[in-house]
């Protein structure tokens, strides 16, 4: 009997939320908060499509601090965001080796073992970047956002498989290799 109670309460807790959030969003702040997310969608969409990976890394950063500053809820969440700034310092230290052919090739070769490769190419501090932040954005987006906060979330999981892309693009060069087709380089999420 008390579970059916509990339920019942659950279901109407749910019901006034559901009116509240509805109330919510069609105050002025909401409205314009949703125009604002909406552009900084725009806005992401743009710099992924813009071929610069130093561009795409440094709006993630902006994003990365951004979140750590503003929006930190829990010491896992603040834990997460400095760890990914960490990552993505470590991914910016890799830049400059992998558009220098000579170095990167003994990169390359220290990576040599099956499991620290990705599509035969190195698995190097930007490549686990890509992948843990993709990972990262991935579990944000199973969490209970508005459909604008998901919009943005999606737009930087897209901006980390384009980012993976042009790298792959850069390590493919400096090894030598042919370029691939335009193709997904692990990051299928």
């Amino acid at each position: 009997m008390g579970e059916k109670w509990s339920i019942t309460t659950l279901n109407q807790l749910f019901l006034e939320e559901k009116v509240l959030v509805e109330a919510r969003d069609k105050t002025p702040a909401a409205v314009e908060l949703k125009q604002s997310r909406g552009e900084l969608t725009a806005q992401l969409r743009e710099i992924g499509k813009s071929g610069d990976l130093d561009l795409i890394m440094a709006a993630e950063r902006r994003f990365l601090e951004n979140d750590l500053a503003q929006y930190v809820t829990s010491g896992a969440m603040r834990n997460s965001l400095k760890t990914a700034l960490k990552e993505l310092e470590d991914a910016r230290a890799v830049l400059p080796l992998v558009k220098d052919s000579s170095i990167y090739q003994a990169i390359d070769r220290s990576h040599a073992h099956h499991k620290s490769r990705v599509g035969g190419l190195p698995k190097d501090a930007a490549r686990q970047f890509f992948t843990s932040n993709a990972a990262r954005l991935l579990n944000m987006d199973k969490s209970r956002l508005d459909a604008e906060e998901k919009g943005i979330v999606d737009a930087r999981k897209q901006n980390m498989r384009a980012a993976d892309g042009l790298y792959a693009g850069l390590q493919r060069q400096a090894l030598g290799l042919a370029p691939t087709p335009d193709r997904d380089h692990g990051l299928a999420r």
